[in-house]
C-alpha cells in the first residue's frame, strides 16, 4: 500500500530475513521498525559458530534497549514500538525469533501452516476459549498488542524456536497489512501455484491493494536453496522512496529541483552516515524495503541511522578509516545534546560544592564574632569561637586566659563555666569574668610533708577560737601513741603565698590554688 508514511521495514538476505510493523503515531512508527531492521541486518552471515539462534534472540533485546535510548533522548519518540519476525539460516537450521503480530507462514513438504502466533488480545481470548476464530476479524479490540519491542519493556518475552532446514522449502514473513485482507487459503494458493518468488510477492501485494488494506503491506518470501558462490551482490540501492513505498508530494520541476537540492544540503551530515551501512549492504546480495530503506538512502531519519552506525562501528569493520574520520565530526553536530547532558551534571555538582564551601567559610567567619567563657587548663578563660566541632574541626580557639583557678570558684559558678557561659561581646565575656572573679573562694591547704595529720575535732583550733586581723601562729596537729592530739604552736607567722603571681605578702590570706598541688 502506498501512503505518506510507511512504518513498516523488511530485509532480506541470503541467510537473514526480518519484518518490523512499527507502532507510535505520526513520529515514532517509522523510526522504531527502521532502527530494529539496521540493528539486525550485520548478522546475514553464516559464521556465528553454532550461536546463530543466541545471536538472533540477543540482537533483538539489544535492538529493544536501543529503541529506550532514542526515546530518552528525544521524548516525541514516548510509546513507539515495533513488532520483529526473523528467521536466521545456520548450516542446515533456520532459527526463528518472533513478538508482535507479524507473521511467518512455511510451506515444506507440501504442508502449508503458520508457524508464529499473534500476540494480540484476541488471540489470547481464543487460545482461552472465551472467543471464536472465525470473531476474530470482527473483534473491537483485534489490534491490541500484548508484546511488542519499544518504550514498554526492558527485557521482552520473544517467541524462540529451531526448524530443520531442506531446499525448495518457502517461508513468508508479513505484516498484519497482509492477513487482514486476505485469508490463509488465498495466501497458501499463491505461494503454492507461483514459481518465482518475486511474482509469489507481487501478486500478494497487488491481491491486498485491491482488497483495500486499512495498513502498510510488507512481505518478505525466501527459499531455502543450495549454497552457491556465484551470487553477487546488488550494483546499487533502490530509490529510497520507492522502496520504502512513499510517494513524494506533487510539485513542478523546478521546484522539485530546489526542494531537492535543499534537502540535499540540509542532509548532507545524515547521508555521511546512511553511506556508512550502504557501503556495509553493497557487499553482499540482499532487499531492503519500507522506513529503513529510506532511513538508509537519505538519512531522513538521522538519529536511526547514527545510532546504527555507532554499534555497526563496534561490531564491523567494513568501512574505511577516512569514512570514520569524516563520521565523527558529523556526529559530534548532532551529539550536541548528549554532551551538554554530559557536562551539565559535573557543573551542577561544582556549583553545589562553590555553594556549600562559601556557605561554610561564612558560617566559620560568623562563628569567630561570638564569645564564650570556659574552662581551660583548669582556669577561667575566654573563648572567640562558638563550643562545636564539625568532627576534628574546632569551631573555637582561646582568646585570653585569666587568673581564676576554677577549683577557687563556688559550685554553681564552677557547674556554669563547665558547661560554658555565653557572650554576644568580647565586652560582655569580660563583664562575665569580672562576675567570677568577685565569687572566689578561700580554700585551706594543709601541709605537705609526712608529720602532717588532720585535725582532732576534739581540741579547737586557736584560730577559730578567736581570730585576729593580724598574722598569726598556724597550730598544727599531731597524734599522740594514746590517740589524744597534742597541740604545737609554731613560734612565727608563716607568709602565705599567691599562686597565680608568685608574690609574698604578710597581709591577709589570698586565694591559693591548692587543687592542682594536691592532684600532683
Amino acid at each position: 500500500m502506498v501512503r505518506a508514511k510507511n512504518d513498516d521495514s523488511a530485509y532480506a538476505g541470503r541467510y537473514l530475513a526480518v519484518v518490523a510493523d512499527g507502532m507510535g503515531g505520526h513520529a515514532g512508527g517509522n523510526v522504531a521498525s527502521a532502527s530494529t531492521v539496521l540493528d539486525l541486518v550485520h548478522l546475514d552471515h553464516d559464521r556465528h559458530d553454532g550461536d546463530a539462534g543466541t545471536h538472533l534472540a540477543d540482537e533483538i533485546q539489544t535492538a529493544n534497549s536501543l529503541l529506550s535510548e532514542l526515546v530518552a533522548t528525544n521524548p516525541q519518540l514516548a510509546g513507539m514500538g515495533t513488532t520483529v519476525t526473523a528467521i536466521l539460516l545456520e548450516d542446515q537450521t533456520l532459527h526463528l525469533a518472533h513478538i508482535g503480530d507479524s507473521r511467518a507462514y512455511r510451506l515444506k513438504n507440501g504442508v502449508f501452516e503458520q508457524i508464529t502466533t499473534d500476540h494480540t488480545f484476541v488471540q489470547r481470548l481464543v487460545e482461552e476459549g472465551r472467543l471464536k476464530p472465525e470473531d476474530v476479524d470482527v473483534h473491537p479490540h483485534k489490534n491490541v498488542l500484548m508484546r511488542v519491542l519499544g518504550d514498554v519493556d526492558a527485557s521482552p518475552e520473544l517467541d524462540l524456536d529451531s526448524f530443520d532446514a531442506e531446499p525448495g522449502e518457502r517461508w513468508l514473513l508479513c505484516s498484519d497489512g497482509l492477513n487482514a485482507v486476505l485469508n490463509d487459503r488465498v495466501v497458501e494458493q499463491v505461494m503454492r501455484e507461483t514459481r518465482d518468488i518475486r511474482d509469489c510477492v507481487n501478486t500478494l501485494v497487488e491481491l491486498t491493494l485491491a482488497g483495500g488494506s486499512p495498513d502498510n503491506i510488507t512481505i518478505g518470501v525466501v527459499e531455502v536453496a543450495e549454497a552457491r558462490d556465484d551470487v553477487t551482490p546488488p550494483a546499487s540501492i533502490p530509490p529510497a522512496r520507492q522502496a520504502a513505498g512513499e510517494r513524494d508530494e506533487p510539485v513542478d520541476g523546478s521546484a522539485a529541483a530546489s526542494q531537492e537540492t535543499g534537502s540535499t544540503a540540509e542532509l548532507s551530515g545524515a547521508a555521511i552516515r546512511a553511506d556508512v551501512i550502504r557501503q556495509d549492504l553493497l557487499t553482499r546480495p540482499h532487499v531492503l524495503v519500507g522506513s529503513a530503506a529510506l532511513a538508509t538512502e537519505t538519512g531522513q531519519i538521522p538519529i536511526v541511522t547514527q545510532r546504527s552506525t555507532e554499534r555497526r562501528a563496534a561490531m564491523m569493520l567494513t568501512h574505511r578509516a577516512g569514512t570514520d574520520a569524516t563520521e565523527d565530526g558529523e556526529d559530534g553536530e548532532d551529539e550536541q545534546p548528549t554532551r551538554t547532558r554530559r557536562w551539565l551534571v559535573p557543573a551542577f555538582l561544582s556549583l553545589m560544592t562553590l555553594i556549600l564551601m562559601a556557605v561554610l567559610g561564612l558560617g566559620y567567619t560568623w562563628t569567630q564574632t561570638r564569645y564564650y567563657v570556659a574552662e581551660a587548663e583548669n582556669r577561667v578563660a575566654i573563648y572567640t569561637g562558638v563550643p562545636q566541632r564539625i568532627g576534628p574541626i574546632g569551631l573555637s580557639e582561646v582568646y585570653e586566659m585569666t587568673d581564676i583557678p576554677v577549683a577557687n570558684l563556688p559550685e554553681y559558678q564552677r557547674s556554669q563555666v563547665s558547661n560554658t557561659l555565653p557572650a554576644g561581646s568580647l565586652e560582655e565575656a569580660q563583664r562575665i569574668v569580672g562576675d567570677l572573679r568577685g565569687e572566689l573562694r578561700a580554700v585551706s591547704c594543709e601541709p605537705a610533708g609526712p608529720s602532717a595529720a588532720p585535725t582532732s575535732p576534739a581540741s579547737p583550733s586557736p584560730s577559730t577560737a578567736s581570730p585576729s586581723p593580724s598574722p598569726s601562729a598556724e597550730p598544727t596537729a599531731a597524734r599522740t601513741a594514746g590517740g589524744s592530739p597534742t597541740p604545737e604552736p609554731s613560734s612565727s607567722a608563716r607568709p602565705t603565698s599567691n599562686a597565680s603571681t608568685g608574690a609574698t605578702s604578710d597581709a591577709a590570706p589570698s586565694p591559693v590554688d591548692c587543687g592542682g598541688a594536691a592532684n600532683e
